[in-house]
């Protein structure tokens, strides 16, 4: 019988912790870790930024969450609903993804896949919400990159998720698109979304995040409220990434 402390721990009760836990969350791809051991928890109202150096492992980190990819090793644990299904989540990527359709067509096609009856209605409300009500019949691939992305990110809130995952989404973006896309983002939180959001501007992050997640190499370097990150980081490497220093 092994000692106490060889013994692995038993994972904490997750209805009694916040919505999401990562428990030594591990990602190998030929022979390399790139998530190494990853652990922490989020609570539901928040805006968490996710920021660290090109490498990190932070779109990595969050396709975990999402499930697109298998983590090697440990686990994802998201609070049980109470009626046991899984929580709704979308995510934007960098690049939009979108259907080679109409803009209007790229939100009916959402919209009927979650039932809806008012669909017309609905996909009204969300032009209207990202501003493109008067490019409803063009088609999407004709947009601006920006309006591409904000078409992405309506059929996202189309699915009406729980879970917003964003992945660099305003990266190479007009300044009206940029700010376009974070008053979305910032309504979804209010009304009761939680927004994980990948970023490389330190600008963005400072004006949306509430908690700070700092990836270095794989590994969690710094979790802070976002006022104590950006005002006085703990660890050096976050410290010396705010300052606009290259860290390896």
């Amino acid at each position: 019988m092994p000692d106490d402390q060889t013994m692995t721990p038993p994972l904490p009760d997750i209805q009694q912790a916040p919505l999401v836990a990562a428990f030594d969350l591990t990602l190998v791809i030929d022979g390399k870790r790139l998530i190494d051991q990853i652990g922490f928890t989020l609570g539901q109202q928040s805006r968490t930024i996710i920021l660290g150096p090109n490498g990190a492992g932070k779109s990595l980190l969050l396709k975990l969450m999402h499930g697109l990819i298998a983590p090697t090793d440990g686990a994802v644990r998201w609070q049980p609903q109470p009626d046991g299904g899984p929580r709704r989540q979308a995510m934007v990527f960098q690049r939009p993804v979108l259907l080679r359709r109409s803009v209007a067509a790229n939100l009916d096609f959402v919209l009927k896949r979650q039932g809806k009856a008012d669909i017309a209605d609905r996909r009204e409300a969300l032009l209207d919400r990202i501003g493109l009500s008067d490019k409803a019949g063009q088609a999407a691939r004709l947009l601006s990159v920006g309006e591409q992305q904000r078409l992405a990110l309506a059929r996202a809130l189309a699915t009406e998720p729980e879970i917003l995952f964003l992945d660099e989404a305003t990266a190479s973006l007009d300044p009206s698109s940029v700010l376009k896309i974070e008053q979305i983002v910032q309504e979804a939180s209010a009304a009761g979304v939680k927004v994980i959001f990948v970023t490389h501007d330190l600008g963005q992050a400072r004006r949306l995040a509430d908690d700070v997640l700092f990836l270095h190499r794989g590994r969690i370097g710094e979790q802070a409220p976002a006022e104590q990150f950006f005002r006085r980081p703990a660890s050096p490497d976050a410290a010396a990434f705010l300052d606009g220093k290259i860290v390896i």
